[in-house]
């Protein structure tokens, strides 16, 4: 462009025209597609997303990249806002000590790796510098927290400094956005919304919808339940307590190598708590509330950071058979069917080396428990009964199981 030349105006109805192509390709987007409010930006290396659900566009981008390309970063770009990866990942960046631009962008190309492993082709194409994971020469079909855990930014990663998806997919607010206080930004409430719809059109006709966003609608489309919320905070209370696994990094110096001229001295960092989850597999467990088992244990998974080699889980009936160190949740064999004894499973636990500093339980109560407090914490999930009451003694049908210690949290799960 010579000095002569005004900057090209940016081409809406071209970009519009491979939104719409975007809805016919993936029809349970649309409502999310077209939540999105578009922003004009010659300062966005293509387009980007923020937080607060604005699409912001390069003309010159536009202008250079065929409408079919288009139409696959319209999907690209409205899956971090849907999969909620700036929340996700604040919350890594507090759980890790994670800052900088740096961390985030080794976010952004996480959070890429999640979507682009099986959201292209079926009639959307795949954009010209995508990237995959096997890009990075990692397994497909793992979660944001889950790859960023395995790569660090190097030689593999030199050709992607340019990747720049806004706050939307990392979290951390660019020179370029409206900021929370912009026009046309979606609230809470509103997000919630459109994702509730996604995820209804998903689960209601999944159609072509593929295994990553079939895994998402199946946990979009559960309410939060206060059992989340007791889960964070037992693990955080686990975490804080003494001896959790702390540990000195040189990573972030410690503050006091102010006062020592010369001398880095390192900090303490805390690891997340390593969580043992024990899964009731009695005949008196549904496979219903199996599948909604493995859901929570994505949840804890979620809970301590992503780290997923910190997450153990035993299938228990009458006798607990063999620790599985998490994997892919839908992966863990569920084995039993026969009576219920959960304190074998609570003594192989204990007996893990290293120890857990939490022990989560999903049951549905109908069990004896031990006699003495596990020397960790320890969270108890109740599948719902109509009567809790209800003997389960063959032998003396009046016997009621007794209810949960009064030394673990308890909650039902919704």
């Amino acid at each position: 462009m010579t000095a002569t030349e005004a900057p090209s105006a940016l081409d809406l109805d071209k970009l519009f025209a491979a939104r719409l192509q975007a809805a016919r390709a993936r029809p349970y987007l649309a409502t999310a597609l077209f939540a999105l409010h578009t922003v004009e930006s010659r300062q966005v290396p293509t387009m980007g997303v923020d937080r607060h659900w604005r699409c912001y566009v390069s003309p010159a981008f536009v202008a250079r990249t065929p409408v079919e390309e288009l139409a696959a970063v319209w999907v690209h770009e409205v899956s971090h806002l849907l999969r909620d990866h700036h929340g996700r990942s604040d919350r890594v960046a507090r759980q890790r000590g994670l800052s900088g631009p740096g961390d985030r962008l080794r976010m952004n190309i996480a959070a890429d790796c999640e979507i682009n492993d099986d959201v292209y082709g079926d009639g959307l194409a795949r954009p010209k510098g995508a990237v995959y994971p096997s890009t990075l020469h990692l397994q497909p079909g793992e979660l944001m927290e889950d790859y960023l855990y395995q790569f660090r930014l190097g030689p593999r990663t030199l050709e992607l400094a340019w990747l720049d998806c806004g706050s939307g997919a990392d979290g951390l607010e660019r020179e370029w956005e409206l900021g929370p206080e912009g026009a046309h930004g979606l609230s809470a409430q509103e997000q919630d919304a459109v994702r509730f719809r996604v995820a209804q059109g998903i689960t209601g006709r999944p159609g072509n919808a593929s295994k990553g966003w079939k895994r998402w609608a199946e946990e979009a489309f559960h309410p939060p339940q206060p059992w989340r919320q007791l889960l964070g905070a037992a693990v955080r209370s686990a975490a804080s307590s003494g001896g959790a696994g702390e540990d000195y990094t040189y990573g972030r110096p410690s503050r006091r190598s102010t006062g020592l001229p010369g001398v880095v001295l390192p900090s303490l960092r805390r690891r997340p708590p390593r969580v043992s989850v024990v899964i009731d597999t009695s005949g008196s467990v549904s496979d219903a509330e199996l599948g909604s088992a493995l859901l929570e244990v994505a949840a804890i998974s979620r809970a301590v950071g992503g780290r997923r080699d910190l997450v153990t889980v035993l299938a228990c009936d009458a006798a607990t058979r063999v620790v599985h160190p998490l994997c892919q949740a839908e992966g863990i064999p569920l084995v039993g069917g026969g009576g219920t004894d959960l304190r074998t499973g609570f003594a192989k636990a204990l007996r893990s080396h290293p120890r857990p500093d939490a022990i989560v339980v999903l049951t549905d109560g109908q069990t004896p428990w031990p006699a003495t407090q596990p020397v960790c914490r320890t969270v108890i999930g109740l599948f719902p009964r109509e009567r809790r009451r209800r003997s389960w003694d063959e032998d003396n049908p009046d016997y009621v199981p007794p209810g949960p210690p009064t030394w673990a949290r308890v909650v039902e799960i919704g």
